[in-house]
C-alpha cells in the first residue's frame, strides 16, 4: 500500500497508484543495480537490458554535436525539458511506494498493459526510449560490425536498403512514436511503435531507434518529418551501439 505519510494531495494526484495499492505492496525491489537486475529477470525483464536507474543520464555528446542535422536548440529542449520531465514525473508518481527504487525496465514490464499504472508506464517507457535514442545517434561516422552487417545482408540485402526501410517505416507512424531496428524471433526487423510503446514488451530486442515525436524535429523541420529522418538516418546512426546491442541479445 502507499505509505501513510503521503499527503491527501499526493494521493489525489497519483490516484492510479492508489487504486492498485495491494498490487504495489506485493512487489519488492532491490536498491542496488545487481539486486535490481536479478529481481528483474524473475519478472520477465530480458537480462540483456540490464537495469537503468530512475535518473536522467548525461547526453553522450555535446548538445551541438549533431548540427546541422539536429540543432543545439532542439537537443536542449528535447533533452533538457521533455526527457527530464519523464523522470520528474516518475519521482512524483512513485515517491513513497515500493516502486520508488525500481529500474526503468522493471517499471515498464510491471506497468505495461496495466490500466491503473498507465501513467507509470508512459513516463518510464519514455524515459527509457529517450535514453536509448540518444545512444542510437552519434556525431561520428560508424559502420555495423561484421556480425551485424551479415545479419543486415541476410534480411535486407544491404545497409542502404535497411536505412530506406527504417526511414519509410518511421515516417509512416501516425502521430507520435518511434521507429526501431530490432531482433525479432532471431532475425532483424524494422518496426514502429506509438507513443511510449517499446519493442521489448512484445519480445523484440531493440538495437537502435529514431524518435518521431514532433518535439524531436519540429523546431528544425516543422512538418517535414521525412527530411528529418533521411538526414538523421543517413548521417548519424550509431552502428557501434547497434552492434554492441546485437552482441548482448
Amino acid at each position: 500500500m502507499l505509505k501513510s505519510s503521503l499527503s491527501r494531495r499526493r494521493l489525489m494526484a497519483t490516484g492510479s497508484l492508489a487504486s492498485v495499492g495491494v498490487l504495489l505492496s506485493k512487489m519488492s525491489f532491490g536498491a542496488s543495480t545487481q539486486a535490481a537486475t536479478t529481481a528483474a529477470s524473475s519478472r520477465g525483464v530480458p537480462a540483456y537490458l540490464g537495469a537503468s536507474p530512475q535518473t536522467l543520464p548525461p547526453l553522450p555528446w555535446a548538445d551541438n554535436a549533431l548540427e546541422p542535422v539536429i540543432s543545439a536548440r532542439t537537443i536542449g529542449i528535447h533533452y533538457g525539458k521533455h526527457h527530464r520531465a519523464y523522470f520528474d514525473n516518475l519521482h512524483k508518481l512513485l515517491a513513497g511506494t515500493p516502486l520508488a527504487n525500481a529500474s526503468l525496465e522493471e517499471l515498464i514490464m510491471q506497468s505495461h498493459d496495466q490500466p491503473a499504472l498507465v501513467d507509470v508506464f508512459n513516463n518510464a517507457a519514455q524515459a527509457w526510449n529517450h535514453n536509448f535514442y540518444w545512444n542510437s545517434l552519434s556525431p561520428d561516422a560508424s559502420a555495423p560490425s561484421e556480425k551485424l552487417q551479415a545479419a543486415i545482408q541476410r534480411k535486407f540485402g544491404s545497409t542502404e536498403a535497411l536505412t530506406k526501410a527504417l526511414v519509410a517505416t518511421s515516417a509512416s507512424q501516425f502521430g507520435s512514436g518511434w521507429g526501431w531496428l530490432v531482433v525479432d524471433r532471431g532475425e532483424l526487423a524494422v518496426v514502429k511503435t506509438s507513443n511510449a510503446e517499446t519493442p521489448f514488451t512484445r519480445g523484440q530486442a531493440p538495437l537502435l531507434t529514431v524518435d518521431v515525436w514532433e518535439h524531436a524535429y519540429y523546431l528544425d523541420y516543422q512538418n517535414r518529418r521525412p527530411d528529418y529522418l533521411v538526414a538523421t538516418v543517413s548521417r548519424h546512426l550509431n552502428w557501434a551501439f547497434a552492434s554492441a546491442n546485437l552482441d548482448r541479445v
